[in-house]
């Protein structure tokens, strides 16, 4: 574990490319299995193996992940320590996109991907408190605290639900914007009241009724993707 001065010193030779990985490991890592494979990296970051490879050499000598050829990555405390921070800012910016200059929650991901990337502590404890300490960014993911405690989520895809049985919109499990727009489109947004009325076999799209206003259909690739509660 590095010591927090020491901590401090190594951020700050952290390159933005070397933060995006550790991201990216961080949620490819699955519960009980925190190895991810060169491939997966790759697949994930649309890049040649022999690029993840050599910049996974490079995080392994900052002691910011464990590395074989065999076993793949996984993070080490520090290196989860960066990625959770770097989540943090990603899903503080988020909110604040959201909430304070109109952004829909299609368009904030993409500038918040360019604005994680600030370091500044006050910045980011500054604008934890300005947003009143949000537990949940805009898609319904948990942001973590200044200590990296990630708030638990209870939440389950709609295509797990039960009929006629009203449910909160909590989520949205996909940063697609085809997926964002079309439930703008719709005027589905978080918080909204669904409830399930009909599964359709043949596609197992879902017909729904939103806020117990009108009534629409949502595709199973959706479907899935709307996470509540």
């Amino acid at each position: 574990m590095i010591e927090p001065s020491n901590f401090v010193l190594q951020v700050m030779r952290i390159t933005l490319a070397e933060e995006n990985y550790l991201k990216v490991i961080y949620r490819l890592s699955q519960p009980g299995e925190q190895h991810v494979s060169n491939l997966a990296i790759a697949g994930h970051l649309a890049v040649r193996p022999a690029t993840v490879t050599e910049m996974l050499r490079r995080l392994k000598e900052k002691r910011l992940v464990d590395y074989s050829r065999s076993n793949g990555a996984t993070l080490t405390k520090a290196g989860a320590r960066v990625a959770v921070e770097i989540i943090r800012r990603h899903r503080l910016w988020e909110t604040f996109l959201f909430r304070n200059l109109q952004f829909n929650w299609s368009e904030v991901h993409d500038v918040a991907e360019q604005l994680e990337h600030v370091r500044s502590e006050k910045l980011v404890e500054q604008l934890d408190r300005a947003l009143g300490y949000p537990k949940h960014d805009p898609h319904g993911d948990p942001i973590p605290d200044k200590r990296g405690t990630m708030p638990q989520v209870k939440s389950f895809p709609l295509t797990k639900g039960a009929s006629n049985k009203p449910y909160r919109v909590v989520g949205v499990e996909s940063r697609e914007p085809a997926i964002l727009q079309f439930l703008n489109s719709i005027g589905l947004a978080m918080e909204d009241t669904v409830e399930i009325e009909e599964v359709h076999e043949f596609d197992k799209s879902i017909r729904v009724t939103v806020n117990g206003k009108f009534h629409t259909l949502l595709t199973a690739e959706v479907s899935r993707c709307l996470l509540v509660m």
